[in-house]
């Protein structure tokens, strides 16, 4: 705390610097009244010009006489070389605490130096040296001060962002930064393991084996969950994490990305990858650091030699360490999730057996449900008895179901079904299941194409045609086949002689799928390829009523 505290003052010492002209320097050498000297603390100093209300920012004149008498740097300062500063600006120094601005001012002694020293790199680097992942060696016993150069143009110092940089001076460059900077001795492990705050997390690391690859060199990124963020999970739930080191990896390793990301780095919202393999949505809101659109990060930027820390109030848990019941909370398929409780098959989707749920939205539910045997049978036909993604279905599978049913997959162009339904959301894959979200509720079938036509009255003209044509066994074949089929409502738009003779004909015509023939009943053409269409082109009909029936004669049936 001491050192923390003279570091503090040292660079207190150093906040006066102004922030004026882009290269000070070249300004002084330009109006010629004031000659820069080869060193000295005054070779940038503030000077008035004569007959003017003008002003020159140069580098440190009041502040460097403080720090230089107080800590003795006035000789080195002097001296020849160059070198670069990291200077806190004026409201990074006003936020400190008092207690904090008063030991600095009472103490002086060899930590201001050493506070002071950190603060500087022995060279001059302009902005164009600072350069993403670099680190440059201080002044103060050979720290490190780390460098981090964004996509997004910002350029931070051991978390510290740069808010004016290249202040130019004949011995060295200044660059403003908007905080106190302190050296960094201890890595990511030794930070978590020297805080009570974090003991949960640090026996979550332990009992998955990564203590060691958090000690290691690396540019980590860890969302650490305080033991109050752990409190807030269920008891079972909590326990059946921790209980299997599978789980327990992938929810850690959720909280840990690939790459060194400071606060002051994020302007807006953007998608990271996490060591886990999926993304977190890091962004701000206002003056907060959010993740998944959430302000739950209490503290930021604690620095480790192989990473940063920032503290978060909530556990995020991963989809991989999800049973098929926590998939569901929060989502669309409330009311399904609802149902499988009340059927009895809570249970179920809370074990460890490799399931693939097919999860209708909650839109595709109508009116009430009466929870009995028939319900619990539904529920069980979507359920599939293996572990699927959708990217693994293929046109023509077969998936079975623990309701003892076979679901057919069938994909298009823009749409991948499984039966009446289609997916209408991303997969979500679970510890050990997977849940696929569909747009409504299953309806197997439970019998043949003529089954389907014979007990819709809608279809009695056209059952009765496809029974004189002798298409009945064609009807009931265990093929996939698609029937456009008129309604009678359809056949009564056809004039009654033209019908009548149509229906005649229906005795008599081809019935082979080959028949190359438009003069018969219009039933369904059967194609190698397992398509049926209707043939709407009635003999002797005029051309509005060929369009007429194109337009109005056929009802997609499933």
């Amino acid at each position: 705390m001491k050192h923390l505290t003279l570091l503090a003052l040292a660079l207190t010492l150093i906040a006066t610097i102004c922030l004026g002209a882009k290269s000070p320097y070249q300004a002084v050498l330009t109006h010629s009244r004031i000659r820069g000297r080869p060193h000295g603390p005054n070779v940038c100093a503030m000077h008035n010009i004569q007959g003017t209300d003008k002003k020159y920012f140069t580098n440190l004149q009041f502040t460097t006489d403080m720090y230089t008498d107080r800590a003795n740097l006035k000789e080195e300062i002097d001296g020849p070389g160059s070198v670069t500063f990291f200077a806190p600006s004026n409201t990074a120094w006003s936020a400190l605490p008092h207690e904090i601005l008063d030991a600095l001012v009472s103490n002086v002694n060899i930590e201001l130096l050493n506070a002071l020293h950190y603060h500087m790199v022995d060279r001059r680097l302009t902005s164009e040296d600072l350069k993403h992942g670099s680190s440059f060696t201080s002044m103060y016993q050979d720290f490190d001060v780390h460098i981090h150069h964004y996509p997004n143009g910002i350029v931070t110092v051991n978390c510290a962002r740069l808010i004016k940089t290249d202040q130019h001076a004949t011995n060295g460059i200044v660059h403003v930064v908007d905080r106190v900077i302190t050296a960094i001795s201890n890595n990511v492990h030794s930070f978590i393991d020297t805080d009570d705050d974090l003991e949960t997390l640090r026996t979550a690391l332990a009992a998955a084996g990564m203590t060691t690859m958090l000690e290691s060199e690396g540019q980590y990124t860890l969302f650490a969950p305080t033991n109050e963020a752990f409190e807030k999970i269920p008891p079972d739930t909590l326990n059946r994490i921790l209980g299997d080191p599978v789980a327990l990896r992938d929810l850690l390793n959720y909280h840990i990305l690939k790459h060194m990301q400071c606060a002051e780095s994020i302007v807006t919202g953007m998608p990271m990858e996490t060591m886990q393999g999926t993304v977190l949505e890091v962004g701000c809101d206002g003056d907060h650091m959010t993740l998944n659109g959430k302000a739950i990060i209490t503290k930021t930027d604690q620095l480790g030699t192989n990473g940063v820390i920032h503290y978060i109030n909530e556990l995020l848990i991963p989809d991989s360490a999800k049973t098929l019941l926590e998939l569901m909370e929060g989502s669309t398929v409330t009311k399904a999730q609802q149902m499988f409780v009340d059927t009895g098959l809570g249970p179920l989707l809370s074990g460890s057996e490799a399931l693939t749920l097919l999860a209708p939205q909650d839109d595709a539910f109508k009116g009430s449900m009466t929870m009995d045997g028939e319900m619990k049978k539904l529920m069980n036909n979507h359920l599939l008895k293996t572990q699927l993604s959708s990217k693994s279905l293929y046109h023509g599978q077969e998936l079975d179901t623990l309701g003892g049913l076979k679901l057919r997959v069938f994909v298009y162009r823009n749409n991948l079904c499984i039966e009446n339904a289609c997916i209408a959301a991303h997969d979500k894959m679970g510890r050990f299941a997977s849940m696929l979200t569909v747009d409504k509720v299953l309806t197997p079938p439970t019998g043949t194409i003529m089954d389907v036509l014979k007990a819709d009255d809608r279809f009695s003209l056209l059952t009765g045609a496809l029974q004189t044509a002798g298409m009945t066994e064609l009807m009931n074949q265990q093929k996939l086949l698609t029937v456009f089929a008129p309604t009678n409502d359809a056949f009564n738009t056809i004039p009654r002689p033209e019908l009548n003779r149509l229906l005649r004909k229906s005795t008599t015509g081809p019935r082979h799928p080959s028949a190359q023939t438009t003069d018969y009943f219009p039933g369904a053409l059967i194609s190698q390829a397992d398509v049926y269409w209707v043939k709407p082109m009635c003999s002797g009909a005029d051309p509005q009523q060929r369009k007429e029936l194109g337009s109005n004669l056929l009802t997609k049936i499933s």
